[in-house]
């Protein structure tokens, strides 16, 4: 246990090194805790892997071990990745009397899967860096773990997985709101083979806060993705949302909004109370393409559409395509009409008192496009359902380590070969308090800052 001694003393070193160089003037802020971070984890590295041996060595002595399983070779060296940096170490490699498995008993103990090169944690750090990154970007910003390889990024992100919707949990449940708004729209994803893929995207919401002059934030918003699952799948994640999150008994109504897509108006099947209206800003879009070679046009068509005369419209609408020469144009201008007549209903209800607009466009755009279709990049089918996946799931909240962290250790527990005994796990633990005992530093009677520093270490 000599090498918690060196450790503190190369704690204590570095200490006084940068604390010199501050008082004569040679050392910012920025660059003495970047200092001091590098000496705290070389020490960190090195505490580690001592504890990984002292680990191995409880293995070793452990009842249970000699009960069921022989030493194969002594002395195996190991080296993982960890956000302090590389840990080395040396451990014992086992086979099983009966079976003649072979295993690292003392690997397993802590998860330590074989030909792991990683810890979960340096993991993690690279799937939350290339949720809001690119992979290559991703691994260099881990670099200081020894990771520099975008691949080493996407099989991390390939083997958790795409994310359920589900996965963040809901912290108030059977809420009482009166009116909830669903929004949806969908992203356009390029993909390897040279084509488009759409990813749709559902946010509810319990309606706005203005934040600033211009500025509304959404309240308790909550953000579904699907790329490979169908409407119906997305939906119903949605409905079993709503239906934990909210007392059913106190919901009016539920306003669903989008672009008038038929797999947005498949909400209405599965959300109770709902209804439909369309997202403004398509309506003004369909307008302007209908009128914007008669200018002319654009004002008495809004005033039928806002006024309900439908009649009206769909006779302007029939003089535009019928004095319309260009045959592009007026397929185009065919094309609004069919879209304006098959939403009327939901463009009429725009003048509801629960409609407070929607913005769907913008949070596509924000969620999903800023890391899935802004950047000229073809995805693989499932790359693209598991970065959708992880953009709701960070927006939703989630903590991408205690996610992984949740799932390993259910693993670990069901892997899990052998247990310690008391006696030997109270032996281990006895020699390392006798170790911090023993230090020079904590058992002078002098207080200075070495003897507060290291018995701050101890816990004293």
């Amino acid at each position: 246990m000599n090498i918690i001694q060196e450790s503190l003393e190369l704690i204590i070193k570095g200490y006084e090194k940068n604390l010199q160089q501050a008082l004569e003037g040679k050392l910012s802020l920025s660059e003495f805790t970047k200092n001091l971070e590098q000496v705290l984890h070389r020490a960190g590295t090195t505490m580690i892997g001592e504890a990984l041996e002292t680990l191995d060595k409880a293995v070793k002595e452990s009842k249970d071990r000699k009960k069921s399983w022989h030493v194969e070779r002594n002395n195996e060296i190991n080296s993982v990745a960890t956000t302090m940096g590389l840990v080395t170490y040396r451990r014992t490699y086992y086979t099983h009397k009966k079976t003649k498995e072979y295993a690292f008993l003392s690997d397993e103990l802590v998860g330590i899967e074989p030909h792991q090169r990683k810890d979960l944690n340096v993991g993690a750090l690279l799937v939350a860096n290339a949720t809001h990154s690119s992979y290559q970007q991703a691994a260099e910003q881990a670099s200081f773990t020894g990771i520099n390889s975008k691949t080493t990024v996407m099989n991390e992100i390939r083997k958790l997985g795409a994310i359920p919707n589900e996965a963040v949990v809901i912290k108030n449940t059977k809420r009482d709101v009166p009116v909830i708004y669903i929004e949806a729209d969908e992203d356009h994803v390029s993909q390897q083979n040279g084509k488009s893929s759409i990813v749709k995207m559902i946010y509810v919401h319990e309606g706005k806060q203005a934040v600033s002059k211009n500025r509304n934030k959404l309240l308790n918003v909550r953000y579904f993705t699907a790329a490979n699952q169908s409407s119906e799948e997305l939906w119903l994640d949605v409905a079993r949302y709503i239906d934990e999150a909210y007392n059913s008994e106190a919901i009016i109504k539920v306003i669903i909004s989008g672009d008038g897509a038929s797999w947005i108006k498949e909400g209405l099947n599965w959300i109770e109370k709902s209804v439909y209206i369309l997202d403004k800003f398509h309506l003004a879009k369909s307008v302007r393409i209908s009128t914007a070679h008669m200018d002319y046009a654009r004002e008495p068509l809004w005033h039928y559409i806002n006024k309900g005369m439908k009649r009206a419209t769909v006779d302007l609408l029939d003089i535009i395509i019928r004095t319309t020469e260009n045959e592009n144009k007026r397929q185009e201008v065919q094309k609004v009409k069919k879209y304006i007549l098959n939403n009327w209903g939901a463009i009429q209800r725009q003048k509801s008192k629960y409609n407070i607009g929607c913005s769907a466009e913008g949070h596509i755009s924000h969620v999903l496009s800023d890391r899935l279709s802004s950047r000229p990049k073809g995805w693989s089918k499932d790359g693209m359902e598991q970065m959708a996946r992880l953009r709701i799931f960070d927006f939703n909240g989630g903590n991408i380590c205690e996610y992984m962290m949740e799932h390993k250790e259910a693993q670990v527990q069901e892997k899990r070969i052998i247990k310690l005994d008391n006696r030997v796990v109270k032996k281990h633990l006895k020699s390392s308090h006798e170790t911090l005992d023993n230090l020079t530093a904590l058992n002078i009677g002098k207080k200075n800052w070495t003897s507060m520093l290291m018995k701050s270490v101890r816990g004293l």
